[in-house]
């Protein structure tokens, strides 16, 4: 088990700002950063998984792992995750069907998109192992086995040029923005909520920009410089945010995506909004964590074990809303219910250590 870092820090906060604002309607929800800003938590979960590809695929000198044990290193990353989204759908699709006949409510079948699958789960059930029918709430993991599924190739090709990866990832990014580029949803019509094809540019530019911090200072002291530009950004987006101003997409010129706040598209503000906050709050962590060791240590525990929480915190959500639909909601329900979600998302990452740490038994003691 690593000591706690940013990264695993960083990444906790995410998946505790994910599992609160996949309960609509909480108390806690108001709270919450994504509700001060055009970017949210979806944007540091991608980046710093990039991150962590740049370190994970490099030893402790920085040089580079073999290419033929990256490769496979991602892709059994992406088998994990696709097992994880699999096996979440289907105790998702369980606790919905279950919730409605305990409720005798058939109109809970329909929540987050699952009514395809009661209605048709012949077609339905080939989306889902495709990946191309999804439950709101439950669409990251999809986007997720396809960013780790490509990553290979932009690892590989960063060890050439990390210019070179960078320009390629923009140029898919530009040109899915201008024509509209998506993956399909099946069956059924639509697309998917988070474009892989915009959003692999958080990927890219997370394994990049390690690249470039582990091995150039110049970099790590322009960072430091530009605090006060990421201040600026992060002030400009709590106003835009508490003010709720955004641009109209039936008034902005062609190409729209350019000038919106498009979250399935990752639109340039997006962008521009989640670089501004990776600059203000660059230097927070070594500021706040020695003052709250406790929290610190929870977060990173979380980060640690990120598929494992972020699988376990999707279902609770679901459950949350489900008993926040039953009963009304309120004060007294929401500290409940995210509470106790908190605690479960705890348990879920030292669970997880605690059977790693486990000794296995021999061979001869099985015999």
């Amino acid at each position: 088990m690593r000591d706690p870092n940013a990264i695993d820090f960083w990444r906790g906060l995410a998946l505790v700002t994910i599992f609160i604002n996949h309960i609509p309607g909480n108390t806690f929800e108001r709270y919450t950063y994504s509700q001060y800003g055009i970017s949210d938590a979806a944007e540091l979960f991608v980046f710093l998984a990039g991150w962590s590809i740049g370190i994970a695929t490099h030893g402790k000198d920085g040089t580079p792992e073999p290419a033929l044990t990256s490769v496979l290193r991602l892709l059994s990353r992406t088998v994990e995750v696709y097992r994880a989204q699999i096996t979440t759908m289907a105790l998702a699709l369980a606790m919905i069907a279950g919730t409605a006949l305990a409720l005798d409510n058939p109109l809970i079948l329909e929540w987050h998109n699952a009514g395809g699958f009661f209605a048709d789960p012949i077609q339905t059930m080939v989306g889902f192992v495709l990946l191309t029918h999804q439950l709101g709430f439950f669409n990251i993991l999809p986007l997720y086995v396809v960013l780790i599924g490509v990553a290979p190739a932009f690892v590989l090709l960063a060890r050439r040029s990390r210019a070179l990866a960078l320009a390629l990832s923009m140029a898919v990014y530009g040109a899915s923005l201008v024509f509209e580029w998506n993956l399909p949803a099946w069956p059924g019509e639509g697309d998917w909520f988070f474009n892989p094809l915009c959003w692999q540019l958080l990927l890219v530019l997370g394994i990049v920009m390690q690249g470039w911090h582990r091995e150039h200072a110049w970099l790590r002291l322009w960072t430091a410089r530009l605090v006060p530009l990421g201040v600026v950004i992060v002030a400009a987006g709590i106003v835009l945010s508490v003010w709720e101003i955004r641009p109209d997409p039936l008034l902005v010129p062609d190409p729209r995506l350019l000038f919106t706040f498009d979250k399935t598209y990752l639109s340039p503000a997006r962008l521009v909004h989640f670089v501004g906050v990776l600059l203000a709050f660059q230097a927070v962590y070594r500021l706040v964590a020695p003052r709250i060791g406790p929290v610190a240590r929870y977060l990173a525990g979380l980060g640690r074990n990120s598929l494992a929480v972020f699988s376990i915190g999707s279902l609770l959500s679901l459950g949350a809303q489900f008993v926040r639909f039953q009963t009304g909601g309120g004060v007294f329900v929401d500290c409940v219910v995210v509470g106790s979600g908190l605690i479960a998302l705890g348990v879920t990452a030292w669970f997880v250590e605690w059977r790693s740490r486990r000794p296995r038994p021999s061979s001869s003691a099985s015999r």
